[in-house]
C-alpha cells in the first residue's frame, strides 16, 4: 500500500465538518453499570427490561468481539445488519453524483441498490469465469473518483474465495477503500483478513451474526477497520442502531463459541456430503467450488428445476439471471434430513 495513503482524503466535506449527535448515553456513559437515578433521557421509569435506551456504542458486545477476533474494540463497529454498515459507508465516502464503486458481478446485490440509493455510480467488472477479479481489468475502470472497490470473499452466489495474492494487489493498488465481504468467511478453509488488517490502511472488512452464529433474526452487522476509520463512520450512524435485545441475544450467542463451532463443523461435514450427492443428479451440469454454507450448481433448465423443487416443498435460488450464472440454482445447507430430501427431490425430477 503506498505511504501516501490517508483516509481523510477520501471523506465527504460536509462528513468532516459535521457535529454528530449526542445522546444522552452517549454523554453520560456509565448507564449500563451505575446505580444512577436515570431522568436524563426521557425515559418510561418503569422497569420492563427495555424501558431504557441501549448503549449506542454497544461497548459489551465490542469487547465480547474484541476478544474472539483478537481486534481492539476501537476498531469496530456494529449496525443494524451488514446493509445499515454498508449503507454508511457509502453516506461516509461517496460524494452522490460525482464518485464511483467498484463492483465484481456476480456479486451481493446490495452493493448495487445502496449505490443507486446514494446516487453513486457502480462501475460494474465481471468476474472471470472462474469466478476470480481481474485486476487488470478493474484497474482499467478507476479514476479519481473510484472511493470504494467491493470484494465479496467468500462470494455470494458462486461460493468461492478469492486467491489471496489477488485480493492483496487490489489491496496495494487500488487508492480507495477496499471492502471485503466476509459474511461466508466461517464456513471457508482460508483465513480472514482481519489478520492482516493493520497492514492495510484502506481495508475494510464486513462480517454477520447471521450466517454461522444463526442470528438472521436480530440483524447485527460487523465492521472491521482503522481507528480512524471507524470514528468516521460513528458521526454518522444512527444513535441508538442496535437496539436493547439485539445487543442481549448477541451477548448471549458469543458466549457459546463452542456451541458455535460444533454447528460450523456440521455444517461443513453436510455440505461435503451434498456435494457427493450431488454427483448423481443428472440434471447437474456442474457443481461449482464452495467456501460458504452453500452450493451454485449449474442444471440443464434452472427456471423449470426451480418450480419443479417448489412442486416438492423445496425453496432454492434461482441465480440463472445473474451474471456468469446462466441456469444456475443455489443451494443452501440444510440440516441432514432436509439435504436427504433436497437430494431426492433432485433425483426425482431428473427422472
Amino acid at each position: 500500500m503506498k505511504t501516501t495513503f490517508n483516509v481523510q482524503n477520501l471523506v465527504r466535506a460536509n462528513i468532516k465538518t459535521l457535529k454528530p449527535y449526542a445522546s444522552a448515553r452517549d454523554e453520560y456513559k456509565d448507564a449500563t453499570t451505575s446505580e444512577m437515578i436515570f431522568l436524563d433521557a426521557n425515559e418510561n421509569p418503569f422497569e420492563n427490561g427495555v424501558n431504557r435506551y441501549p448503549d449506542p456504542q454497544q461497548r459489551s458486545v465490542k469487547e465480547l468481539l474484541s476478544t474472539i477476533k483478537n481486534i481492539d474494540s476501537e476498531q469496530i463497529l456494529l449496525g443494524n445488519g451488514s446493509d445499515e454498515v454498508l449503507d454508511l459507508i457509502f453516506r461516509a465516502f461517496c460524494e452522490p453524483n460525482q464518485d464511483n464503486i467498484i463492483t465484481l458481478p456476480p456479486t451481493y446485490g446490495m452493493y448495487a441498490v445502496l449505490a443507486n440509493i446514494n446516487a453513486i455510480e457502480n462501475r460494474a467488472v465481471l468476474l472471470t469465469k472462474g469466478f476470480q477479479p481481474e485486476v487488470a481489468a478493474i484497474l482499467k475502470e478507476v479514476d479519481e473518483n473510484s472511493k470504494i472497490l467491493f470484494l465479496c470473499s467468500p462470494n455470494n452466489p458462486s461460493g468461492n474465495s478469492f486467491t489471496a495474492e489477488i485480493v492483496e494487489d487490489l489491496l496495494t493498488k487500488f487508492n480507495g477503500l477496499v471492502v471485503i465481504d466476509e459474511a461466508y468467511i466461517d464456513f471457508s478453509e482460508q483465513n480472514s483478513w482481519l489478520e492482516k488488517l493493520a497492514q492495510f490502511p484502506n481495508l475494510i472488512i464486513t462480517q454477520t451474526l447471521s450466517k454461522a452464529y444463526g442470528l438472521a433474526g436480530i440483524r447485527l452487522g460487523v465492521c472491521y477497520a482503522s481507528e480512524e476509520i471507524i470514528k468516521i463512520l460513528n458521526r454518522i450512524k444512527p444513535p441508538y442502531n442496535v437496539n436493547e435485545l439485539t445487543q442481549q441475544r448477541a451477548l448471549e450467542r458469543l458466549s457459546k463459541t463452542a456451541v458455535v463451532a460444533n454447528e460450523v463443523s456440521e455444517i461443513k461435514q453436510q455440505r461435503t456430503l451434498v456435494l457427493k450427492a450431488l454427483k448423481t443428479v443428472s440434471c447437474i451440469q456442474r457443481i461449482h467450488p464452495t467456501d460458504c454454507n452453500f452450493v451454485m450448481v449449474q442444471v440443464d433448465h434452472a427456471t423449470a428445476r426451480y418450480k419443479q423443487l417448489i412442486a416438492k416443498g423445496i425453496v432454492v435460488r434461482n441465480r440463472t439471471t445473474q451474471a456468469l450464472c446462466e441456469n444456475c440454482l443455489r443451494l443452501t445447507i440444510g440440516t441432514p434430513l432436509e439435504n436427504q430430501q433436497l437430494i431426492q427431490a433432485l433425483i426425482e425430477i431428473s427422472l
